[in-house]
């Protein structure tokens, strides 16, 4: 009997889910950030096994849409929705529980919920319980579990469980595959990771990332991006003074590519201006969202 099927994960902004993602797949295909929203793509990873096959989605963080670009996140949430055999509901065990019950109340899953509770090793084993009896009370929960997707901890009973309510389905991808995304898309991920990391506050979520040339040669890797901002101010702040913040920027997302790549990269990076670029449909399509 051969297992497969569709495993979208869901929460708040912050409560985990690039980290449980890359955990769950042993690779990491998620960019991660303190910041919130950071994710703005449903991205798939598949974890295959002798007789299963989980195809997991890590979605955007569920917010109420402010721009355009918010509203196709949303819009990746609800498509996850409609194809999901399972649903990982998420929750930063750290936080208390209302908000992410409102949130889980409003997606009205019609397939099991696994309320996972990550985080745990920040949390006391009392409140850990307090927690459980909460959810386990809800009309969404199938399952509760705990574990800490950065410690790696409990997720093999997690997998377990996720199989228990998989339909029983030939692989719906080759069995060497680990995603349906192009290298070329985490290319721009890691580079926008480093944005979210180098960069103060807003400027983030006000920026974005286009690769336009993606070459392989004999010995390297020639890319070509540009880093989109939506003011002149803005690409003096990406740009630092005499070019030292781009070239931080270029050099810490240099080493995370060609660890993902595994070969050197010649990378050269840009800023443009895009005027509301957040909520422009042509820009927005252009750049992938």
């Amino acid at each position: 009997m051969h297992k497969a099927g569709f495993v979208n994960i869901f929460g708040k902004p912050n409560a985990g889910k690039s980290t449980l993602l890359n955990a769950l797949l042993g690779e990491k295909l998620a960019i991660i950030s303190s910041k919130v929203q950071t994710t703005r793509h449903r991205i798939k990873g598949f974890i295959t096994g002798q007789d299963y096959q989980i195809i997991l989605s890590d979605t955007p963080g569920i917010i109420d849409p402010t721009y355009k670009l918010h509203e196709k996140m949303m819009r990746a949430v609800k498509n996850s929705l409609e194809d999901a055999d399972v649903a990982i509901l998420l929750v930063d065990a750290r936080k208390e529980v209302e908000e992410s019950h409102t949130i889980f109340s409003a997606l009205h899953l019609k397939v099991p919920g696994i309320i996972v509770l990550n985080k745990i090793d920040a949390v006391k084993p009392a409140q850990i319980e307090q927690k459980k009896l909460f959810f386990s009370a809800q009309p969404y929960t199938s399952k509760v579990l705990a574990i800490s997707a950065l410690k790696q901890t409990h997720l093999e009973e997690l997998v377990n469980t996720v199989l228990s309510f998989l339909p029983e389905s030939e692989p719906f991808y080759p069995k060497d595959e680990l995603t349906d995304m192009p290298t070329r898309f985490f290319v721009s991920e890691l580079i926008r990771e480093q944005l979210y990391n180098l960069l103060d506050e807003e400027m983030p979520y006000q920026t974005t990332v286009l690769v336009r040339e993606f070459t392989e040669k004999t010995t390297l890797t020639k890319i070509v991006a540009d880093i989109i901002v939506q003011r002149e101010s803005q690409k003096g702040i990406v740009l630092g003074e005499r070019g030292a913040m781009i070239k931080k920027i270029g050099s810490a997302a240099r080493t995370e590519i060609e660890k993902f790549i595994d070969r050197k990269v010649f990378l050269e990076l840009f800023v443009k201006v895009r005027p509301h670029w957040r909520d422009n449909e042509l820009y927005l399509k252009e750049y992938g969202y």
